[in-house]
């Protein structure tokens, strides 16, 4: 019998399948919705939608060149061990590789409209979740496109634990791998002071000012000092005014200067950052388990 598509809405809706898991489901049932998701359940396919509330705070960081354009990205996974299967990251590569190709300004637009093997973002990562089995989420991404006379630099940390791409007016590799390299371990915030978000150099300055009144100067060095602090603010975040990773004697702006190239843009990834991971009890989870 021909399957509409409100049809396989409806059981995508409720079992958070894919799209070509959903429609050859209701073939295989004869449009029956509740028989469709007994195949799904049978088939592994309906995986995806019980696991989409575990906390995905694992996975890898990956970058992509290809000519003038590249990508960085996170994706998620529940547990580092997924992260190193091969499975896993043959995702990463397929998702880095269509993101290239389509360019999307965003996380929601990607899932919505890239396509990954004939299959929208979103459907394929579901399908994904079904065959490793676990969560799996598309954190982040930043597409990069230079010009013929500037060089990418990347470094991946630890097989993806973290990874960076930075982007200089230069025709120097070892300086574009020494920059991004600097970035890795030392994680800057910003490029240059110019980068700094008005809004956040004024808490910070508000915050130094009461800090410093708190200490009991005298008033008329107050300001003196909190420019003096504001420096070292600026050394520790931002890429040019910090102590170069390589050779503290000279800050990456001076190294930058030496070899007459100039950063233009920088992303750096570190998997899980700013995500609450679950705390396991495990003999909490086994007192459960013996009570089922």
């Amino acid at each position: 019998m021909a399957i509409s598509a409100k049809q396989v809405k409806e059981l995508r809706d409720r079992t958070g399948a894919g799209m070509m898991d959903a429609k050859r489901a209701l073939e295989a049932t004869d449009g029956d919705i509740d028989k469709a998701i007994d195949h799904l359940r049978e088939t592994g396919q309906v995986k995806a939608e019980k696991k989409a509330g575990r906390v995905a705070a694992e996975g890898l960081a990956k970058v992509v060149v290809e000519g003038n354009d590249a990508v960085i990205l996170e994706v998620n996974s529940e547990t580092d061990f997924v992260a190193k299967n091969e499975k896993f990251q043959t995702m990463i590569g397929n998702i880095a590789h269509a993101l290239l190709a389509e360019k999307p300004a965003n996380v929601e637009e990607a899932l919505e409209t890239v396509t990954v093997e004939g299959d929208k973002l979103s459907d394929y990562i579901t399908q994904q979740i079904s065959v490793i089995g676990e969560h799996l989420v598309l954190r982040r991404f930043a597409i990069f496109e230079k010009g013929d006379d500037e060089l990418f630099g990347q470094y991946i940390h630890m097989g993806g634990a973290n990874a960076t791409l930075v982007q200089l007016k230069t025709t120097d590799e070892e300086v574009a791998r020494n920059i991004a390299l600097h970035v890795g371990g030392i994680a800057p915030k910003y490029a240059t002071e110019a980068d700094v978000p008005e809004d956040v150099k004024a808490h910070e300055r508000e915050v130094l000012t009461q800090e410093t009144v708190n200490e009991g100067k005298p008033e008329k060095i107050i300001d003196r000092i909190v420019d003096g602090r504001m420096h070292k603010f600026f050394s520790q975040t931002v890429l040019v005014d910090q102590d170069f990773l390589i050779d503290d004697s000279q800050t990456v702006g001076e190294y930058l200067k030496a070899h007459n190239a100039e950063i233009v843009d920088f992303r750096r990834y570190a998997v899980g950052e700013g995500i609450e991971k679950r705390q396991e009890d495990f003999a909490a989870e086994v007192e459960a388990q013996i009570k089922k």
